[in-house]
């Protein structure tokens, strides 16, 4: 059965070949794990692009700590151990007679960069190094079958935490807002989370208007609203979820304030579309907080791409380019922050598709209150 690694392998390759490259050099460690299925702390993939069979010339670099992961990870790619993993399959490609090697140069540092030149100019040899820009990261926007099963589960668990929170009554006036963050992260790993997507956010009272508050012992207090964002990370995929809720009674102009953003978001979520221009879907969000007369309150881009990073391509926001495509898993996330007040951000997590996004996170929205 062929590893889906291999097919990833293949359309980098194809790529490669139309940019005149005779091979890759792939030094960043998640692109690695996406080509390969690697996941240990060292390792480098020289990719050919001969036009052989799948697999042709190409080479898996790590060191001697990994041999045995490495056979059990990368069963389908020739191994080469050495602690210089870099140098060592840039003399390989050197000695295969490459001419064009592509590497990442937005990892490559300057430092290795000159130690690369050097290494591939020996004895006279003439060998170009030619960046491939983000070429990986722009396969991996868009997700195979296997990436979106784990996005489904790393957004399960999220989904399953928070509500065993609320049921408990662990949101509630008098915690502080690490005591809830560090106890939903507990959740989540025991709910078989390998790890939080990132630093979770808590954000109560005031706090909430600061879009990437860090939790600290501020208490939960009657009134307030209660930002949390979160997300549990499933076979190396992250989830991205945000909720805001209200403790006690919800004021007058705290239910207005998430009910425009609850229409922002709803808006952005209708706009995702094969074809869909990003900046075409921010402005569907935006414009609806823009017409409210708070589009000084919308401080961010209206999302991003999440998988083996939380942050990755599209970038959904006024400033960014290209369209969406199917399978590309993005995050829909508008939000209103009223300094000194409270704000308010809803997000999703959604699978674009030929026909309505897939939502996968799937926590109500209708708003909270505890």
């Amino acid at each position: 059965m062929t590893r889906p690694e291999a097919g990833r392998r293949d359309r980098l390759r194809a790529a490669a070949a139309v940019a005149g490259l005779d091979a890759v050099l792939v030094t960043d460690l998640l692109n690695v794990r996406y080509l390969t299925g690697f996941t240990g702390s060292n390792g480098a993939l020289l990719l050919g692009t001969d036009g052989g069979s799948a697999g042709s010339g190409d080479l898996f670099g790590t060191d001697g700590r990994y041999t045995t992961q490495a056979g059990t990870q990368v069963p389908d790619v020739e191994l080469l151990v050495d602690r210089a993993t870099m140098p060592a399959l840039a003399r390989a490609a050197r000695t295969g007679g490459a001419t064009r090697l592509g590497f990442e140069s937005h990892v490559v540092t300057v430092d290795e960069l000159r130690g690369l030149e050097r290494l591939l100019g020996e004895d006279g040899a003439a060998v170009e190094l030619v960046s491939i820009r983000r070429a990986v990261e722009a396969l991996r926007a868009v997700k195979d079958d296997g990436e979106i099963e784990a996005l489904r589960r790393a957004c399960a668990v999220a989904d399953a935490a928070l509500a065993e929170l609320a049921a408990e009554g662990a949101l509630r006036p008098g915690r502080t807002e690490l005591q809830v963050g560090r106890e939903l992260d507990a959740r989540m790993l025991a709910l078989g989370a390998e790890a939080p997507s990132f630093e979770t956010i808590v954000a109560a009272g005031a706090n909430s208007a600061i879009p990437h508050h860090r939790p600290d012992s501020t208490e939960l207090t009657e009134g307030d609203f209660l930002k949390l964002d979160f997300g549990a990370t499933v076979d190396g995929y992250h989830s991205d979820m945000t909720r805001t809720l209200v403790l006690g009674h919800a004021a007058d102009w705290q239910r207005e304030v998430y009910e425009l953003v609850a229409a922002a978001q709803a808006a952005g979520r209708a706009a995702l579309a094969v074809g869909a221009e990003v900046t075409a879907v921010d402005a569907a969000a935006r414009d609806v907080i823009v017409a409210a007369g708070h589009g000084e309150h919308f401080t961010h881009g209206l999302g991003h791409g999440v998988g083996l990073e939380i942050h990755e391509a599209p970038g959904i926001s006024a400033l960014g380019a290209g369209t969406l495509a199917a399978g590309m898993a993005v995050t829909v996330e508008p939000g209103v922050y009223l300094p000194g007040h409270g704000g308010v951000r809803i997000e999703d997590t959604l699978i674009v598709t030929d026909d309505e996004p897939e939502l996968l996170t799937l926590t109500s929205k209708e708003l909270l209150v505890l």
